[in-house]
């Protein structure tokens, strides 16, 4: 069974940095699609943005465009977000997923990590 370890989040005020990183059990090369999520109190879980394995092809939702950045590292079995400008709305546990999209539930989750922005 695949498994996704989320780290890196905490606590940071209003306009800091934090990078997140999901490190997976297997290679990363077997997915075709890794994404980072996130879910405030209250709130449904949205979609923060993806990146391809193949062509590390990257898309975010628009509230975090020019703000957050996903990367990989084949070699570590990892993907990373990258948070710069923290806002207080940032705040949400993260989860990253990873699909294989060729097999029937090759969708994995992680367990999750909290960011707290403060104002």
């Amino acid at each position: 069974q695949v498994q996704l370890v989320e780290s890196g989040g905490g606590l940071v005020q209003a306009g800091g940095t934090l990078r997140l990183s999901c490190v997976a059990s297997e290679s990363i090369a077997m997915f075709n699609v890794m994404g980072w999520y996130r879910q405030a109190p209250g709130k449904q879980r949205e979609l923060v943005g993806t990146i391809t394995t193949i062509t590390e092809s990257t898309k975010y939702t628009d509230s975090v465009k020019g703000r957050f950045t996903i990367s990989k590292d084949s070699a570590k079995n990892t993907m990373y977000l990258q948070m710069n400008s923290l806002k207080p709305e940032d705040t949400a546990v993260y989860y990253c997923r990873a699909k294989v999209l060729a097999i029937t539930n090759g969708d994995y989750w992680g367990q999750g990590t909290q960011v707290t922005v403060s104002s």
